[in-house]
């Protein structure tokens, strides 16, 4: 449930009464909204329409007001029984409204709502038009380096082929002291796997709305790796995806963004817990030039957050379009000398049309300005799992080389 809406638009003299449409990319999938508005002096009422996948609401906005330059309302609004507070804040420009769009407690992005052509006059609005800076769910903005430096697969990445050894893909259970609870995670073991051999391993997180099975859902990486491994195009890996979420209830249910307290908590897990568990029961290779630690949104920036800043446990990172919760780039790189001599991989990655890409042409740009080598990979999707897809196929094939 969208629990809260609070709205402030900039206006100078006119009725912002009209239609008011804005889409833009989050980590539930593409949202869709159209506000319509009716002024009245000081007051204000009207309807927020929303879409997200297939879900559609309409609901009455209540406590609008306009105050000077600045307009207010509050919408509540129930989506898969999630109850989330949203608060908005924006100005007008021309027919435009931007708007810093605050998450609850876990982000501020901004997006830009567009009036209607023909849903109302709006004589008196005036300002620039440019357009506000790109974020989570906001306008995307590309430079001269935000571009597709790996070509995407075929389909056939992921489709099962006969007459190829194949791995083995098991649910485990370990027992968490972080949490204190027992956990699962969802495990690959490559083909012709041995305890007499030594593997590299490596972590793979899930994004804030899923759990141990979501990469599984949508990538099938055990499918991947056997076709990989088949064409002597990547190493031979155990893969381990754990739940993220660490706390005692870890389903993706109810406001699934209220935990996200609990993936910075992982941190914790992942090495005093999920790694311990896997090198006592998994015939693996311990050092760190052996250990990779990868992830998609929210789990793009555990990865850099706890690779990056443990580099002697870590020597290959992967964000896949990397979500708000990766710490600035300064904090994460703050000595480029211990980066360029630690680490083997660095892996950054976002879609052209994904809201978030911000937050990692961000850490793009402080690497390639501290000379940090890294891949830089800005292919055609969105914040989807097209793109988390493709370039973990890219990514496992540098591993371990």
């Amino acid at each position: 449930m969208l629990a809260l809406i609070a709205i402030s638009l900039s206006v100078t003299g006119a009725d912002i009464s009209g239609k008011w449409s804005a889409e833009f990319e989050t980590q539930i999938g593409v949202q869709k909204y159209v506000f319509t508005l009716d002024q009245d002096g000081e007051n204000l009422s009207g309807k927020a329409n929303s879409e997200i996948g297939e879900t559609k609401n309409e609901t009455e906005l209540v406590e609008g007001k306009v105050d000077g330059n600045t307009v207010s309302f509050a919408e509540m609004l129930t989506f898969q029984g999630n109850e989330i507070r949203i608060t908005y804040q924006g100005k007008v420009e021309g027919n435009e409204i931007k708007f810093t769009r605050k998450v609850g407690d876990f982000a501020t992005e901004e997006l830009v709502a567009k009036l209607e052509p023909g849903s109302a006059p709006a004589p008196a609005r005036r300002g620039g038009g440019r357009g506000g800076r790109g974020g989570f769910g906001g306008p995307v903005v590309l430079g001269p380096d935000d571009k597709q430096v790996y070509d995407d697969p075929p389909e056939e990445i992921v489709t099962a082929r006969d007459g190829i050894p194949h791995g083995r893909l098991e649910m485990i259970e370990y027992d968490s002291k972080t949490v204190g609870t027992t956990r699962k995670m969802n495990v690959y073991t490559p083909p012709g796997y041995s305890a007499d051999k030594k593997y590299p391993v490596l972590y793979l997180l899930h994004g804030i709305g899923g759990d141990e099975t979501e990469w599984q859902r949508f990538a099938t990486p055990d499918v991947m790796l056997d076709n990989l491994i088949a064409d002597d195009k990547a190493t031979p890996m155990i893969i381990v995806m754990p739940n993220g979420r660490a706390q005692k209830n870890d389903r993706a249910e109810g406001n699934v963004f209220a935990s996200a307290p609990a993936f910075a908590v992982f941190e914790r897990d992942l090495l005093d817990d999920v790694i311990p568990a896997i090198e006592s029961r998994y015939s693996v290779d311990t050092r760190r030039e052996m250990r990779a630690l990868a992830g998609l949104s929210m789990g793009g920036g555990q990865s850099l957050n706890f690779g990056l800043t443990h580099m002697d446990q870590f020597a290959w990172v992967g964000g896949f379009s990397s979500a708000p919760n990766t710490r600035s780039p300064q904090e994460l790189v703050p000595d480029a000398n211990a980066v360029r001599e630690q680490l083997k991989l660095l892996w950054l990655s976002c879609g052209k049309k994904d809201g978030l890409i911000r937050v990692s042409q961000g850490m793009h740009a402080h690497l390639k300005e501290s000379n940090v080598p890294h891949v830089w990979n800005v292919d055609s999707y969105g914040h989807d799992a097209t793109h988390w897809r493709n370039n973990l196929y890219h990514f496992v094939q540098l591993l371990f080389r």
